[in-house]
């Protein structure tokens, strides 16, 4: 960076990067899944941010995970040649995934439904090129994938199989529903069911001679907490690289560990009605509840000192540009005075880091560089 920045003087609200918790991050989840025998693909839907992958590759096979086709383009561009596009690819995609194919080493391909995986091969044909296509199965999220109990799911399987222009890739599922468990008991069981479906699914797979090249599962929450991963080859994971408040109410972490904060200011103080509101809103910080749940009190996010120390207080509602917070404590809402800065920690990382367009880089209290994320779609 040419200009010398600091905390007390970037413009608010603005995103901050630990550089040293996301590096210990980085390299905690990589000792973690090859101790469990598997091989990481990041997913970087987290930070959208080429920096960053580069930290969570060090050390792996250099496979990652995005979000959109726009992520993938600029990750391609960047030298990340084995990308999935991890989410059910529709006819409207179908074009520019298959430029993208020619532009990557590797681009992997996800579907659940057949109709759609027909027309991915009619295209690919029409195009003159073969595609990677794992089958998304449904691990009890509910949100995508195909029931592997069902007869369509090894039907689909077939249909890929035996299609002209198209290479089976594997078999993934995602176990959304971590966030949700209560304890660690019930964690633990929504990891299992993650890896066990998924393995039981390709035993009876293989049983009619089909080859499944890979495995793939992943959440924060389960990657962390299963106690092995045998039968599976790789763990996509995403949020472990900054974390948040849920993830530390959740348990996955310790908030020592959260990476991301928004430097925000006050920009009015109400003695009357024991108010602070500052300049960092639902654009700035999402409109995520988080922990609610667990943690009724959550808010949208905590409030820190610029040090990172906890002042006790949260963002109890948030508009477009304004984060209001109630402060009981007569000596805190002294120091709270209009212009003072303050960081947030926010509940869901992934969304606040989506609402902006980089990071101010911080290392041992200094502003050191600014790295750019690549959004939209």
């Amino acid at each position: 960076m040419k200009d010398k920045m600091s905390l007390r003087t970037l413009k608010t609200p603005c995103l901050i990067l630990e550089h040293q918790r996301v590096k210990a991050n980085a390299q905690r989840m990589s000792q973690r899944v090859h101790s469990l025998g598997s091989r990481l693909r990041p997913h970087v839907k987290t930070h959208k941010c080429i920096e960053v992958a580069r930290l969570q590759i060090a050390n792996n096979f250099g496979g990652i995970a995005v979000s959109t086709l726009a992520e993938a383009k600029v990750f391609a561009a960047n030298g990340f040649n084995d990308i999935m596009y991890a989410v059910p690819i529709e006819p409207g995609k179908f074009c520019e995934a298959i430029e993208l194919s020619k532009r990557c080493e590797r681009l992997l391909l996800i579907t659940d439904d057949s109709e759609a995986s027909e027309k991915l091969n009619d295209c690919a044909r029409k195009a003159g090129v073969r595609l990677n296509l794992f089958l998304d199965i449904d691990c009890g999220y509910g949100r995508c994938g195909v029931c592997p109990e069902a007869p369509e799911a090894l039907k689909l399987v077939r249909q890929i199989v035996d299609s002209s222009h198209l290479c089976f890739a594997g078999v993934l599922t995602h176990a959304g529903q971590s966030y949700h468990a209560r304890c660690h008991d019930d964690l633990l069981a929504v990891a299992r069911r993650e890896r066990d479906l998924v393995a039981e699914f390709v035993c009876q797979v293989r049983k009619f001679g089909i080859d499944v090249p890979c495995t793939s599962i992943g959440s924060t929450p389960t990657i962390n907490t299963v106690d092995h991963l045998r039968g599976i080859d790789e763990a996509r994971v995403g949020n472990y690289i900054f974390y948040d408040s849920f993830q530390a109410v959740l348990g996955t972490c310790s908030f020592e560990d959260c990476a991301i904060t928004v430097l925000t200011a006050v920009v009015s103080r109400d003695r009357g009605r024991r108010q602070v509101v500052f300049d960092a809103g639902a654009v700035a910080l999402s409109k995520d509840r988080g922990p609610a749940d667990m943690d009724p009190g959550s808010g949208y996010g905590r409030v820190l000192d610029l040090e990172g120390n906890d002042l006790g207080i949260r963002i109890h509602s948030v508009s477009q540009e304004h984060g209001l917070a109630t402060v009981n404590d007569d000596a805190l809402l002294d120091r709270l005075e209009v212009g003072r800065r303050t960081r947030i920690m926010v509940n869901h990382s992934c969304l606040t880091a989506a609402q902006h367009d980089g990071y101010y880089v911080l290392e041992e209290g200094e502003i050191v560089d600014r790295w750019t994320t690549q959004k939209y779609w």
